[in-house]
């Protein structure tokens, strides 16, 4: 059986060693790195199907080095940061993050958002679907591709899953707790930062100006809905 590929990145040798060992336990094959520069390089080498990746580190730091993942790749990104400041928490999942866990953590909370986030990923069997249109935005559920004008939008795998559920559900409202527990998993419930934040990301790829929607509308307190076709 192929072992699931995760690449730590963390200067902490200490921190490093944790991680790594409990996720081997946990059957996962780990290739670690210490700081940003060897990270990217590691990454390049081993294509692994998830990255841990510490925000402070020296040189090419946590930010940077999640910047030029993203640019190049959807692969799963879990940011580790000391720092719990709401600001510095949306800085790391703009830059592309998919989910963050702040220091000092428990291992059981970071093993727990590991396997969240691998399972969100991984695109499940789906009963045959038409394609979703509007005006000139199609989701293709079965090629899980997303054009406007004939233009393929390049989105996370997490990105995909939230307007795949958004427009499956067109016309329909649904609260930010439904939206978390779909996308993201029960362990999320109340984690309402990294919803607001991938929506934030969502529309800016598909054009949606959020203070005039055209495609996702947001219902202040409650959640989001995607305008319905005319013709549905």
């Amino acid at each position: 059986m192929v072992k699931t590929k995760i690449l730590v990145v963390d200067d902490d040798a200490g921190l490093q060693k944790l991680v790594r060992v409990n996720l081997e336990a946990r059957g996962y094959h780990v290739h670690v790195a210490s700081d940003g520069v060897a990270g990217l390089d590691c990454f390049q080498k081993e294509d692994p199907a998830l990255v841990i990746l510490d925000v402070m580190m020296p040189g090419l730091d946590g930010l940077e080095a999640c910047r030029r993942l993203r640019a190049g790749s959807d692969v799963p990104i879990i940011m580790l940061t000391a720092r719990d400041r709401e600001e510095d928490v949306i800085k790391g999942l703009e830059c592309g993050a998919d989910d963050y866990v702040t220091k000092p953590f428990s291992v059981d909370i970071l093993l727990a958002r590991v396997r969240a986030v691998l399972r969100r990923t991984r695109f499940p069997e789906e009963m045959p679907q038409p394609s979703f249109v509007y005006d000139d935005l199609v989701v293709d559920f079965e090629q899980h591709r997303v054009t406007i004008a004939g233009r393929e939008v390049e989105l996370t795998a997490t990105e995909y899953k939230l307007l795949s559920l958004l427009a499956r559900n067109a016309g329909r409202i649904l609260t930010q707790d439904q939206l978390l527990e779909k996308i993201w998993g029960w362990e999320y419930h109340g984690e309402r930062h990294i919803l607001q934040v991938a929506i934030a990301r969502l529309r800016q790829k598909i054009g949606d100006d959020p203070h005039n929607p055209k495609y996702i509308v947001t219902k202040v307190g409650i959640g989001y809905t995607f305008r319905k076709p005319a013709s549905v």
